[in-house]
Order: structure tokens, then C-alpha cells, then sequence
């Protein structure tokens, strides 16, 4: 049974560094063919993919968060990360791991439950 757990600060002061780790079991996530994402979803608005990490290491992030993510993994742990600099309250929202075949896309075969992260001072 594949599941995914993300884990990390519910709450964030503006400027800090998000830091957000999704853990894997029934799977490992050098497995071939799929890509490891983080997608959020601000309140009130859509999925919005951030980026991913594949079987082999390699990350693409969304041209609009480039400048402040870095996505990288564990493979001893089964783990993969996230981390969100300079943040600032609209980066509040519910962030997901998922996992897919399709790069940039928000659609999953595997999703997290979500974990809550608030942006404030």
C-alpha cells in the first residue's frame, strides 16, 4: 500500500525558510517513471504545482518559484523535500506530495492528506 505523509512547520514567519518533507512507504521513490511532486493550494484558489525530483535525482520547478525552491530527497530514508525561501503570507495554503507520470501536472496517482502551513508574523 503506497502512502505519503508531509510533515513540517504549521506556522511560518514572512522571510523564513519553508522546510517540508514528504515520507514515502510502499513505494521507493527511486522508482522508475514517476515524478515526485509538491503541489499547493493557496485558500480559496487551485492546485498550483511548485515542483519535482525523479527516480534518477534530477528537479524542475515552476518557473515562477524557481528562484526560491529546491526540492531534493533521501533515498535511505525514502524521504523528499522541500524548501520555500523567503516566504511571504500568500505562500500560505494546504501542501501536498503526490506522485505522477506526468511532469508540471497536479493530477496524482498517489497523494498525501495535506499539511496546513500559515504565513504569519
Amino acid at each position: 500500500q503506497v502512502q505519503l505523509q508531509e510533515s513540517g512547520p504549521g506556522l511560518v514567519k514572512p522571510s523564513q525558510t519553508l522546510p517540508l518533507t514528504c515520507t514515502v512507504s510502499g513505494v521507493s521513490i527511486t522508482t522508475n517513471t514517476y515524478y515526485w511532486n509538491w503541489v499547493r493550494q493557496p485558500p480559496g484558489k487551485g492546485l498550483e504545482w511548485m515542483g519535482a525530483i525523479t527516480d534518477s535525482g534530477s528537479t524542475y520547478t515552476s518557473p515562477s518559484l524557481k528562484s526560491r525552491t529546491s526540492i531534493s530527497r533521501d533515498t535511505v530514508k525514502n524521504q523528499f523535500t522541500l524548501q520555500l525561501s523567503s516566504i511571504t503570507p500568500e505562500d500560505t495554503g494546504v501542501y501536498y506530495c503526490t506522485i505522477n507520470s506526468l511532469r508540471g501536472s497536479t493530477a496524482y496517482v498517489y497523494r498525501g492528506s495535506g499539511t496546513l502551513v500559515t504565513v504569519s508574523s
